[in-house]
């Protein structure tokens, strides 16, 4: 077992191998919070177009939030890893409700003023990017299944997601967009008392006379997100799936399903893209692969269904199927990189790797969603969304032809085996074929 396994296991095999009090609040928390974050967009497109703003106010207030997010989020693992997690989530927590208060405050009074909504939007995504890297040290911190832990999660966050909008879609048409920022900031509250209540392991940390700066400490998070070949090479292939795939996806299927069928026809694929997440959530706690990243790889090609089927323009129900189909890929290699991650990387660096995942993960989705009207201008919807399918399958392919990702083996696995020399390979080291010794830990 790896130090990062060992450095949270004995907790979590007190408290049961997933479920136990602190991991249950810790899972309402993610899960309430999912459910607010989901019904977020549906406030502010409803809200700003019924004070007379264009669909591109809409995206600015969207983006001041994505933009600072990225921008901090790297920073934000950083304090993660120097000072306690906990805390800094609620925190992160307490603003965010502040903020959405304040929000639900100008919109019922109809002082809905841009600037203001993308200032909200600005703090909102700071605090997000102080909350997220600490999401990568608990979960170990509170199960010794780490994998069934992500799955639970995963599926939690599926299911709040195809019940958000729906529920945020109910609240503007009885109330108004200020209900539904009301409710947003009510879930923030509820997250930051789910985490009050959380009873976490002591994390070894330096004094703090012994604390390196805090350049130093951002630093060496990028000398050991740089040493892990499994780690840089995923996220740099992933930038390729968010330019060329994942980016003109979204808005394209959109465009393309709301105008051929109607919005309840799109209302149909997406919650089926959503129901698909949920189920590949379910196969991650089923299926215990030994080398978890060549499965979420494999799992992976099943996302090009999705945007070919909208390219090729089959009818809905194919469509949904695909999407379906597209999400339980999705998902189940979501769980396998979380894990991997969480179970590879040292606990002393997790929160600043996660903060550079994710920072990689997001930088170039904004990049794939501008150049996706250029392109289906010049391509056409069509050509653009199988060109997407190809890509996906291009950048699964690729995953596998890394010898680094294709031969990680779980953590779990690599505990020292009577009669090796030294004990057997080291955690994280491909049996054959890898570049570089991994270390422990990280997450998405």
């Amino acid at each position: 077992m790896t130090a990062a396994m060992s450095s949270y296991g004995d907790h979590g095999r007190t408290q049961g191998r997933v479920w136990s009090r602190d991991f249950a609040l810790f899972f309402t928390a993610r899960a309430v919070a999912k459910l607010g974050d989901t019904m977020l967009p549906v406030a502010l497109a409803a809200g700003l177009l019924q004070h007379g703003h264009g669909a591109g106010a809409v995206g600015l207030a969207m983006a001041a939030s994505v933009a600072c997010f990225a921008g901090l989020v790297v920073f934000g693992g950083v304090f993660a890893d120097r000072f306690s997690t906990r805390r800094l989530m609620i925190g992160a927590d307490l603003v965010r409700l502040a903020s959405q208060s304040v929000c639900a405050v100008l919109f019922f009074t109809g002082h809905v003023v841009l600037w203001q909504i993308c200032v909200i939007g600005a703090v909102n995504g700071a605090a997000s990017a102080v909350f997220q890297p600490g999401v990568a040290s608990t979960v170990p911190r509170l199960a010794a299944d780490v994998q069934g832990a992500n799955g639970a999660i995963r599926i939690a966050e599926s299911a709040a997601q195809l019940a958000g909008p729906a529920l945020a879609g109910l609240l503007v048409a009885f109330a108004s967009a200020g209900g539904v920022f009301a409710a947003h900031a009510g879930t923030y509250a509820l997250s930051a008392l789910c985490l009050l209540l959380l009873r976490l392991p002591p994390a070894a940390a330096p004094a703090p006379e012994q604390r390196p700066a805090f350049r130093a400490d951002l630093v060496e998070g990028w000398r050991e997100f740089r040493s892990r070949t499994w780690l840089w090479s995923v996220i740099a292939i992933w930038c390729v799936l968010m330019i060329a795939a994942w980016g003109p996806t979204v808005p394209l299927v959109a465009t393309e399903v709301v105008q051929e069928h109607g919005p309840r026809s799109y209302g149909l694929v997406n919650s089926a893209l959503g129901a698909g997440t949920v189920l590949g959530g379910l196969l991650a706690l089923r299926l215990r692969p030994r080398r978890m990243l060549r499965a979420g790889a494999v799992a992976l090609f099943a996302f090009s269904a999705f945007p070919a089927a909208v390219g090729a323009r089959l009818d809905v129900p194919s469509m949904a199927a695909a999407a379906a189909v597209a999400g339980a890929g999705m998902s189940f290699w979501g769980v396998m990189w979380a894990t991997s991650v969480q179970t590879q990387v040292p606990a002393d660096v997790l929160n600043r790797i996660h903060a550079y995942d994710v920072a990689g993960s997001l930088a170039m989705m904004p990049v794939g969603q501008a150049l996706a009207g250029p392109a289906a201008g010049l391509f056409g919807v069509e050509h653009v969304l199988l060109t997407a399918g190809v890509v996906t399958l291009l950048v699964a392919a690729a995953l596998l032809t890394v010898p680094a990702v294709r031969n990680l083996i779980r953590a779990d696995l690599t505990a020292p085996v009577s009669g090796s020399p030294a004990g057997g390979p080291r955690t994280g080291e491909p049996e054959t074929g890898g570049s570089v010794a991994v270390t422990e830990r990280g997450s998405r």
